[in-house]
């Protein structure tokens, strides 16, 4: 039987410092060289040093980087399919030295955390795109980050300072550490999670709770770093997650905290990410659904899905659990799935992402058998106040 999941690599990595040693380095580290840091690598900095990324001790090097990049491995061998990795100018990069520290700042020109820097490389960034995104167009989200960043990069383990990432929604911010704890706390042995950059609809519900009904425990962990532009903000979608949780789930068999990472939009790869990220956190189990961190028609609608099977159950350390296409059929008068419903299309009720929009947005509900009335309210609302803002 699974247990409550070791973390990836061993153990849970941390890189925050404390003490004698965080004096020691708040003192050197305005004497140091420095860098100013993106959104994306601020939130991956505090994920490194919180263990959610772990083994990553820091950014990559290209020890880690290249084999990563062509084979989804660590040079140890570990399976790990996104580059974690810090990119700097030509500009940037010529005063810094290989085996110096640096100091990392915010954008506020706050210094939060200290990178010990070993190695300053070059990289493909084409060759980079083609292998984790499976396209160089820059009309891919994450294929236009990759390509507007700098040509070198620098690899080395970090120390963090002061936290990164805003506490925006503080009693559902919980480290892995903490979530270890809670699930320790509630007795919890299998643990399914649920990642999302959605608001959850009655086809997301149905996938979690037939997870819920195989395992101790659900944790909803949302994406809360960085999108890209018409994706809701975590804001809006956490209130709908909260009224979900509060009104048509178990209160105490569930858990809701965020996942401050950004996205990536990688798919197949970003899916094999999340699942050990969670691991990290403490899970047992891990849904995929259709097009799991999926983009535009860059994916197949089951590759995410696919791509496990290129490891072994027992490296990954954490068990997929796979759901097909869901939706209301109106005939089997509930939610189903292509695997259990002999229903045609005809009776199925299925709506695009652009067709809730527009009606979302012309205050329209959506079907109740789409969403929930009370998450299609707060959309209407949320929606209506960031238009006004934008007006």
């Amino acid at each position: 039987m699974l247990r409550q999941s070791t973390p990836h690599g061993g153990s849970l990595v941390n890189r925050m410092v404390e003490g004698d040693a965080k004096q020691y380095w708040n003192e050197k580290a305005p004497t140091l060289p420095s860098l100013t840091l993106s959104a994306r690598s601020l939130s991956d900095i505090e994920l490194i040093a919180t263990g959610a990324f772990s083994p990553l001790q820091g950014f990559m090097t290209q020890a880690d980087y290249r084999p990563v990049v062509s084979n989804m491995r660590l040079s140890n061998g570990l399976p790990w399919s996104l580059p974690i990795t810090l990119a700097l100018s030509k500009e940037e990069a010529a005063p810094l030295r290989e085996g110096q520290p640096v100091a990392l700042r915010d954008g506020r020109r706050a210094i939060v955390a200290v990178l010990h820097l070993e190695e300053l490389y070059s990289y493909d960034k084409h060759q980079e795109a083609k292998q984790v995104y499976r396209t160089d167009e820059t009309a891919h989200p994450g294929v236009a980050v990759l390509m507007r960043q700098g040509d070198v990069l620098a690899g080395g383990k970090i120390d963090l300072l002061q936290r990164t990432i805003p506490r925006l929604f503080p009693d559902h911010h919980l480290d892995p550490a903490d979530t270890r704890r809670l699930f320790a706390e509630k007795g919890w042995k299998r643990i399914v999670a649920f990642q999302t950059r959605n608001p959850i609809h009655r086809a997301h519900e149905y996938i979690q709770k037939c997870a819920l009904e195989t395992v101790d425990g659900l944790i909803v962990h949302p994406i809360a770093g960085e999108v890209k532009g018409d994706d809701l903000p975590a804001e809006l979608r956490m209130r709908c997650y909260t009224a979900l949780l509060n009104n048509y789930y178990p209160k105490d068999r569930t858990v809701l905290s965020v996942f401050p990472a950004a996205m990536r939009y990688a798919g197949p790869r970003e899916a094999i990410f999340h699942a050990l990220a969670r691991k990290n956190y403490g899970c047992t189990h891990f849904i995929v659904g259709r097009d799991h961190a999926g983009v535009g028609n860059y994916y197949g609608t089951y590759d995410a899905q696919h791509i496990f099977f290129e490891f072994t159950e027992e490296e990954l350390g954490i068990r997929p659990l796979f759901f097909d296409h869901t939706f209301y059929c109106k005939k089997c008068l509930g939610v189903t799935s292509s695997k259990t419903c002999p229903h045609d299309s005809s009776h199925h009720v299925v709506l695009s992402g652009t067709k809730v929009r527009e009606m979302l947005r012309s205050g329209q509900m959506p079907p109740p058998e789409f969403t929930r009335p009370e998450i299609a309210q707060i959309l209407i609302e949320g929606i209506r106040e960031m238009e006004g803002r934008s007006a």
